[in-house]
C-alpha cells in the first residue's frame, strides 16, 4: 500500500521516517568513532600501522591482550573514518599508510607499541607492518623495528635509579668502613684479653 505523491509509491512514509532515523544515528555513531580516535590520535607518542588480514579472532584478542599488557592499544577503525580522525594530530603522516584491512597501534611509551608489534609480528607472519609515525617523524618498518630495539621507558628509569643510586649506596659503605675497622679491631683486643 503506498500512496502517489511522486516519491516511490511502494515504500510507505513510516519506512522512510524509520530510514532517516537509522542514518542520523549511524551518522552520529561515526562521528562519536572519530571523536575518541582523534582524542587517541592527540595524545599517543607513536602509532604503528600494520596490515592484519587473515589473523584469527583469538589472535586479534592475543594482540589487544599483549599490547593492554605493555601500556599500549589497538584500534580497528574503517580507513575513511580514522583519516578524518588523523586531521589536527602529530602522527597525520599515517594517512597514506591507512589502505585495506589495517590496525593501528598506540603508545605514550615510545616503545612499547612498537616492540609489541615486532614481536607479534614474528610470531604471526599475516601481520604485516606497513610503518607508523613517532610525533611528527614518519617511520618505515625499519623505523619501527629501530624503536622496538630500543629500553622501554621503564627499563630506562630503572637503569637511572641505579646510576644515581650507586654512588651513594658506595658512600655509605666507605663511611661505614673505617668505624667497621674499628670495632673489629677492639673486638679482637677484647678477645685476646679474655683467652690470656
Amino acid at each position: 500500500m503506498g500512496w502517489d505523491d511522486g516519491c516511490n509509491p511502494a515504500v510507505p512514509l513510516f519506512a522512510m521516517t524509520a530510514n532517516r532515523r537509522e542514518l542520523a544515528v549511524e551518522r552520529a555513531a561515526k562521528k562519536e568513532a572519530v571523536e575518541q580516535l582523534n582524542e587517541v590520535f592527540k595524545t599517543t607518542s607513536v602509532a604503528v600501522v600494520a596490515q592484519y588480514s587473515g589473523l584469527t579472532v583469538a589472535q586479534m584478542q592475543k594482540l589487544r591482550q599483549q599490547m593492554k599488557q605493555a601500556g599500549a592499544a589497538v584500534k580497528v577503525s574503517k580507513n575513511r573514518l580514522a583519516k578524518i580522525a588523523l586531521e589536527g594530530t602529530d602522527v597525520v603522516a599515517i594517512g597514506p599508510m591507512l589502505k585495506g584491512p589495517t590496525v593501528i597501534a598506540t603508545s605514550n611509551d615510545p616503545v612499547a607499541a612498537p616492540k609489541v608489534a615486532i614481536e607479534f609480528a614474528k610470531a604471526n607472519e599475516k601481520f604485516v607492518i606497513v610503518g607508523g609515525s613517532m610525533g611528527k617523524t614518519v617511520l618505515n618498518v625499519d623505523g619501527v623495528k629501530a624503536l622496538a630495539s630500543l629500553p622501554s621507558l621503564d627499563e630506562l628509569r630503572g637503569k637511572i635509579v641505579g646510576l644515581i643510586v650507586a654512588p651513594a649506596t658506595k658512600i655509605a659503605q666507605l663511611a661505614n668502613a673505617p668505624a667497621g675497622k674499628l670495632a673489629r679491631v677492639i673486638q679482637a683486643h677484647a678477645s685476646k684479653g679474655e683467652a690470656a
